[in-house]
């Protein structure tokens, strides 16, 4: 399987601009472009020695609303396991039309809210309009940056990102912004195509391992939490913001080092 390639959906983009004609300006936009850091090498295509995947065009949104994508990637189990409650304020980080967004919606309810953030408008727009179409009023689109991720600061419950972290180009920045809108507990999911499995049908640059996972987001001040693997390709990979002063507490599945023994030396006296 692989993402559709582009020359063939020019026509697309021409159908795309007719359809959803609402100007950029209508969507909250996150803080200004941060200055690129020339201490971080991922500005040249790579982090932590991981290429970073290229943000999915606009043009390709059918792709994200495949049939197949139910047996494929499963995404009512995969949101029923995350117990996500009525009243629950979440947020769908890189949501593109939204696939997951509305779903959502319907299960934190009328008194909770889902942001939905993209750094393409041309998604927004098509979310925006599928909203429309479902009756879903508690969808909010924000228009973001990379290296602000446009969320308000110590309220969310919950952050899910869907085939959406392997293609950040500023981990650390939208990792940084991220935990800051996150509450105290509140956990940061990843879902990622297995890069354990080489016959998981993708790009080996839009898969990763939960090694890899681990060695970006918990220096970043997240805990791992638990990692799900009843998925057909992917990964589950659930972080938390610990509470102030908790940070240090052994991870899921952790035992911690080895304890050291001290030799016991006979007693001569027997």
């Amino acid at each position: 399987m692989s993402r559709p390639s582009l020359p063939a959906r020019w026509a697309l983009a021409f159908v795309l601009a007719l359809a959803f004609p609402f100007p950029a300006d209508a969507l909250p936009m996150a803080g200004p472009r941060q200055q690129p850091r020339p201490d971080h090498d991922h500005r040249h295509g790579t982090y932590r020695g991981r290429v970073i995947a290229e943000v999915m065009s606009y043009l390709g949104a059918n792709w994200l609303m495949r049939p197949s994508r139910i047996e494929e990637e499963r995404p009512d189990e995969m949101l029923d396991a995350l117990g996500i409650e009525p009243g629950m304020i979440v947020a769908d980080v890189g949501a593109g039309v939204g696939y997951h967004s509305l779903k959502m919606a319907d299960r934190v309810g009328p008194e909770g809210v889902v942001y939905a953030t993209d750094v393409q408008p041309q998604m927004l727009r098509m979310l925006q309009q599928r909203a429309r179409r479902a009756g879903v009023s508690n969808v909010r689109p924000v228009l973001v940056t990379q290296e602000d991720p446009g969320l308000p600061e110590g309220e969310i419950d919950l952050i899910l990102m869907v085939d959406v972290y392997h293609e950040v180009s500023d981990p650390e920045a939208t990792l940084r912004g991220l935990r800051s809108a996150l509450k105290p507990g509140g956990r940061l999911v990843l879902v990622e195509f297995r890069a354990e499995d080489p016959t998981v049908p993708i790009k080996p640059e839009h898969k990763m391992t939960v090694e890899q996972a681990r060695a970006e987001i918990e220096p970043q001040g997240f805990r791992l939490k638990e990692v799900l693997d009843f998925l057909p390709w992917q990964h589950i990979i659930i972080f938390e913001k610990p509470a102030a002063g908790d940070l240090e507490k052994p991870a899921a599945g952790d035992t911690g080092p080895e304890p050291v023994v001290e030799p016991v030396e006979a007693d001569p006296a027997g």
